[in-house]
């Protein structure tokens, strides 16, 4: 096949590197860099820069851009798409996305399937692509419509590059989980690190330092925009653990050991449970 991506960044330029090293199919690549999309060439992620004169070869077609970015571009190249191709994203918000693409691609003949690769760094850019990005990682797709074989061909390919979960959900229901697991979490690290006492704490930190802070150093343009996209979704999130976090914090101020006793074994037997230790 021919596969063109949009944007090499830290997951185009990964996905560039994983296909072109891992299978046999043709790899193009646009990014709005020419010094990326000519590195990208020189170490073999993609065989050509991708142009509007390649684009309706392409069998499918990536498009790893910032969610709205994302949007006008396949609005914006919409006529050139090959008829029958398969067009998908790499966006942390779908419901945004699959609204606005999923009607175009029925008018204009090509298919848009939602994606999402739940991989990624605390670093950006294709400096930091690498091809074992996606080992053992899940790949999210929300569609309900479409043949079964567009899925089988995107299936097939993700999992040829090291993905070894395949999730299909709707749009909104990834949006309300990826509310708790990944834009929460981004949150929370960055507020975390905002105390005063993180500038003294070296000698005095571990793991738990460490994993709780490593995705505060985030892309503060991306996240803005994912979390503004999922505004109701992520604000309960937020606002349910204020709700959790106070319930801590009262219980240590009036040294109530039995209700802290009783909140720190619930949340240790929830993990249990999450972790499937406990039925």
């Amino acid at each position: 096949m021919e596969i063109g991506i949009i944007g090499l960044g830290l997951i185009g330029g990964s996905l560039a590197k994983a296909i072109s090293q891992n299978t046999d199919n043709t790899v193009y690549g646009y990014d709005i860099s020419d010094q990326v999309v000519k590195k990208a060439v020189l170490v073999n992620a993609i065989e050509q820069p991708l142009t509007d004169k390649l684009l309706p070869q392409c069998d499918i077609v990536i498009v790893a851009l910032y969610p709205q970015a994302a949007v006008d571009y396949v609005k914006n190249h919409a006529d050139l798409f090959k008829k029958g191709s398969i067009v998908t994203d790499c966006c942390g918000i779908k419901t945004l996305v699959c609204d606005e693409l999923i009607p175009l691609s029925e008018e204009k003949g090509f298919l848009f399937i939602g994606g999402h690769p739940m991989a990624g760094l605390e670093h950006s850019g294709f400096t930091y692509a690498k091809k074992s990005l996606f080992n053992n990682a899940s790949m999210v797709f929300t569609t309900t419509k479409g043949p079964i074989e567009s899925m089988s061909k995107l299936k097939d390919l993700f999992t040829s590059i090291g993905f070894t979960n395949i999730e299909i959900t709707t749009p909104e229901e990834h949006d309300r989980k990826i509310a708790f697991t990944s834009q929460l979490a981004h949150v929370v690290s960055n507020a975390y690190i905002k105390s005063p006492t993180a500038r003294e704490h070296s000698g005095f930190s571990a793991g738990s330092y460490k994993d709780l802070t490593r995705v505060a150093k985030l892309n503060e343009d991306m996240w803005t925009e994912l979390f503004l996209e999922n505004p109701e979704n992520l604000t309960n999130e937020i606002d349910t653990l204020i709700d959790n976090l106070k319930a801590y914090s009262d219980a240590i101020k009036s040294k109530d050991s039995e209700t802290l006793k009783a909140l720190l074994k619930d949340g240790r037997e929830k993990k249990a449970v999450i972790d499937g230790e406990i039925f």
